[in-house]
């Protein structure tokens, strides 16, 4: 078997909904749920990847962004 090499830091992003979707476009509540973000309030980790990045850049009137590492 191979040697695992030591992989990169993954960075990880935390999500925090902090406004409602009432009242924006199907598409933006859609984003929200696609995040993973149901509640107001509610919080989530991702992945930091580009797919991620540009739903949170849909989205971020609606959101607070922590970024972690791990």
């Amino acid at each position: 078997m191979r040697k695992k090499t030591p992989s990169a830091k993954v960075k990880k992003l935390r999500l925090k909904l902090v406004r409602s979707p009432i009242g924006y476009p199907q598409k933006q509540r859609a984003t929200v749920l696609g995040l993973g973000l149901r509640r107001l309030n509610s919080e989530v980790i991702r992945p930091d990847s580009p797919e991620i990045r540009g739903m949170i850049a849909k989205v971020s009137h609606l959101l607070r962004v922590e970024s972690l590492e791990e």
